[in-house]
């Protein structure tokens, strides 16, 4: 039989409403065996977020500072979801547990993975599953890492124990015995571990849109869904600013070849995306992604002679690295190159850094170009396909667009354009209705 890890997100899990469609999820399906909840998210706009909650009343004890009235407000979360979900359940003991060790001076880790632990509690006594805690089979290293070795092993002792389990995310158990949370997308890679873990055959990630969109729906209007990724195409959008998977959180299944898949817990029946790790997948459309970015400059050199002068680029990049600064992209001719660099990353340096690679390089001339925009281009179709590139220049130039720079990778997985800032978003929509066009 086929194994399902689902992994819950806070918006998921925000009130006992959310937490009865997320139990209809997991009980819809045989093969939905081990479930990761995060801490609940906000029921509407002006709420907080209980983990919000948590780091508040731990700042206040630090401060010396009374935190009754914010640890209230987790303990009547809780306490509301489960009377509304008609649970025999009391966690007196463990909000007086919690509430002890915060006063006593616990980490703010242990503060912060509290409200997934709680979380997981409830979620495993409405589905009458065993609650494993995280800290008993996701271990540390001393330098922050995760120890694959122990924390491997103890799944293995896990699946001998227990056929299903409710997990809590974001949290592990540091070198030193002491609860340790992951620094970003704490649950996406909770569950990411728990999938290779387990050996699953799929990753199922649950959250509040259904899977990913070929391009900003807050740049381009009604973008079409994207129905199978690849991890590296995800890699490239992600890396291009497309709100997607923390890189983490994606590394652990694609090392097992578990595919992921994410999916809309208020519309279950929406396939979602699917994340596979096969870059020969068939592809529908040429274009997976459409992702870009804001923020950039250009320091541009010339120099006649430049490809027969053995150094030169090492001389150039010794003065970035100098001032620490390090480069996107590095398009190049015979005479000519530039550095593309984030303009926050020069923080107020670049006419100075590019005078200085000008007499490092005995440049015939350095400029400094501010205001770019980067717009990738991505998908597994493109390999060797014919014209790609020629019909995303024909669409930006029909705007009436100026292409600054252009990059492709050796990959044929994608191909960058810088344009002017204020004209990003009219490339991008010129870009997505070249390759998906209105039906």
């Amino acid at each position: 039989m086929s194994l399902k890890v689902l992994k819950f997100g806070g918006s998921s899990l925000s009130d006992a409403h959310q937490f009865q469609k997320v139990a209809a999820i997991v009980r819809a399906e045989e093969e939905r065996r081990y479930v990761v909840p995060s801490a609940p998210g906000k029921r509407y706009d002006n709420d907080t977020k209980v983990t919000d909650l948590l780091y508040a009343s731990h700042a206040a004890a630090v401060k010396g500072e009374g935190f009754d009235e914010a640890f209230a407000r987790v303990e009547k979360r809780f306490n509301s979801i489960i009377a509304d979900l008609g649970l025999a359940l009391d966690l007196t003991a463990e909000f007086d547990t919690i509430r002890r060790n915060i006063q006593n001076g616990a980490s703010v880790d242990y503060a912060a993975s509290r409200g997934e632990y709680l979380s997981g509690i409830v979620l495993a006594a409405l589905l009458d599953f065993p609650f494993v805690d995280a800290a008993d089979l996701i271990f540390f290293t001393e330098s922050g890492a995760v120890d694959d070795e122990r924390t491997y092993e103890a799944f293995y002792e896990l699946t001998k124990k227990h056929d299903r389990a409710v997990i809590p995310g974001f949290y592990g158990r540091a070198a030193d015995g002491s609860v340790k949370t992951f620094s970003r997308g704490g649950s996406d890679i909770t569950g990411s571990i728990v999938a290779r873990g387990v050996r699953a055959s799929i990753y199922e990630n649950w959250t509040d849109v259904s899977g990913f969109l070929v391009t900003n729906p807050r740049i381009v209007e009604n973008p079409r869904p994207i129905d199978v990724v690849t991890f590296r195409e995800l890699r490239e959008l992600a890396y291009m600013g497309a709100s997607v998977l923390h890189e983490d959180a994606v590394l652990p299944v694609k090392a097992a070849n578990i595919p992921i898949n994410i999916r809309n817990t208020n519309e279950p029946d929406h396939p979602g995306t699917l994340i596979i790790n096969n870059i020969r997948a068939a592809s529908s459309s040429p274009i997976t992604g459409i992702a870009g970015k804001r923020g950039f400059s250009i320091i541009h050199i010339e120099k006649d002679g430049m490809n027969k002068e053995v150094g030169f680029t090492r001389r150039a990049l010794s003065v970035l690295e100098k001032h620490n600064v390090s480069f996107e992209h590095l398009p190049s001719g015979i005479d000519t190159m530039g550095f593309i660099i984030q303009t926050e990353a020069l923080a107020g340096q670049g006419e100075t850094i590019a005078r200085e690679i000008g007499k490092a390089v005995d440049a015939d001339e350095v400029e400094l170009i501010s205001g770019l925009a980067l717009i990738a281009v991505v998908g597994r179709g493109m390999v060797r396909a014919k014209g790609i590139a020629a019909r995303i220049f024909s669409a930006v130039a029909r705007a009436n667009i100026n292409i600054r720079m252009i990059d492709q990778g050796s990959s044929e997985l994608n191909i960058i354009i810088g344009v002017d800032e204020y004209d990003f978003r009219s490339a991008m929509n010129a870009i997505y209705a070249e390759f998906f066009p209105q039906d």
